[in-house]
C-alpha cells in the first residue's frame, strides 16, 4: 500500500510540482530529510510512530526504515515541489494553503492508522500530536524556503521540546 500512496504523491508532484525551479526548493527538501533522519536517529529505540506494510509488498517494504526512506525520496520532494511551488502570495490564501496541507497529511495518517494498519503510534504519540506536528512542519518548510537560518534556529527549541516532553533517551 505504501507503493500506491507514494505513487499518488509522485504523480501529484509530476503534475503540479514546480519542476522547472526544483533547484529553488532543493535545500528545503534536504531540511525536511534532515528532520526525518534526525527523528529516526534520536528515536531509534523509542519510536513515536512506526511505518509497516500490511497489505502487499511486505517483502520489499520489510521495516520502518525502508518505508521511511521511500517516503523521504518520493513523498517529501513531491510535497515540497507542490507546497512551495504553488504557495499563494496573499496572506489569507497562504493560511488556507497551510491548513490544506496539514489536513492532507493528517487525514492520510488517520486513515493509515485507523483503517489500513500502515502506521502505528507509540510512547504517547497520537493523532493530536501528529496534527500539531504537521501544523508546525508546514509553516517551517515555508520559513526555511524564505529564511533558512531562522528556520534552522527555530527548529532547535522545537526539537528540544519534543525530545524533553517524550523523554527521548539521547544518551543511549
Amino acid at each position: 500500500m505504501h507503493f500506491i500512496l507514494n505513487s499518488l504523491f509522485l504523480g501529484a508532484g509530476i503534475i503540479w510540482g514546480d519542476w522547472k525551479n526544483w533547484w529553488k526548493y532543493h535545500s528545503t527538501i534536504l531540511f525536511l530529510w534532515f528532520g526525518d533522519l534526525l527523528y529516526n536517529f534520536l528515536c531509534y529505540d523509542l519510536k513515536m510512530w512506526k511505518y509497516k506494510e500490511s497489505i502487499f509488498a511486505e517483502s520489499l517494504l520489510s521495516n520502518h526504515t525502508v518505508i521511511s526512506l521511500l517516503i523521504m525520496f518520493v513523498t517529501y520532494p513531491a510535497t515540497v515541489l507542490i507546497y512551495l511551488g504553488k504557495f499563494p502570495k496573499k496572506h489569507f490564501n497562504s493560511f488556507i494553503w497551510v491548513i490544506f496541507w496539514v489536513t492532507i497529511y493528517s487525514v492520510i495518517e488517520y486513515i493509515n492508522v485507523q483503517y489500513l494498519d500502515l502506521v502505528s503510534h507509540h510512547n504517547g504519540w497520537s493523532m493530536g500530536w501528529s496534527i500539531l506536528f504537521n501544523s508546525i512542519m508546514f509553516p517551517m518548510l515555508r520559513l526555511h524556503y524564505k529564511k533558512p537560518i531562522i528556520a534552522l534556529l527555530t527548529s532547535i527549541p522545537i526539537i528540544l521540546f519534543f525530545v524533553l516532553y517524550f523523554s527521548v533517551p539521547i544518551g543511549k
